[in-house]
């Protein structure tokens, strides 16, 4: 017989990480279904999700894009070639910095992000109960410990 595994947690039922790692799972698959007939991933409508949030007629830099969507920056790079391509996204080098990459959502990718987005809240709301405008305790929790996460 082999020893148990020593834990803090008599069972992995009440382990936080453990109970996390199998939310996540679920909840990306059917975010995954969700987005599926928009014919975007995840990471996809997340960037353009941000974008179209915060629309202006110049955008935002690649790195800003990366940092509002808490993303990797080499990830953020290569999916928004990826936009680009399929003409979700514009690209151009930022005026004041030759460096920097300016992106912003096209009217195609606006219209894209809005219908996802009706679907991955209806997952969302599905899942968490949470409903704009009543966001459950479970939100203000996430938010402290991605806080804390941070730090």
């Amino acid at each position: 017989m082999t020893n148990p595994l020593d834990s803090r947690f008599p069972t992995g039922d009440v382990s936080p990480g453990f109970l996390l790692w199998q939310v996540t799972n679920r909840w990306q698959a059917a975010i995954r279904r969700a987005l599926a007939p928009h014919e975007l991933t995840h990471v996809q409508f997340v960037l353009l999700a941000v974008l179209t949030w915060g629309d202006t007629a110049e955008g935002m830099t690649q790195a800003e894009l990366s940092h509002r969507a808490g993303a990797d920056p080499m990830m953020v790079s290569q999916v928004v070639r990826a936009l680009a391509e399929r003409g979700l996204v514009e690209r151009h080098p930022d005026a004041a910095d030759r460096r920097a990459i300016r992106v912003r959502a096209t009217a195609e990718g606006c219209e894209r992000a809005r219908a996802a987005n009706n679907a991955v809240e209806d997952v969302d709301e599905a899942a968490f109960g949470d409903r704009a405008g009543d966001p459950s305790p479970l939100a203000g929790h996430l938010a402290d410990v991605l806080r804390r996460l941070q730090s």
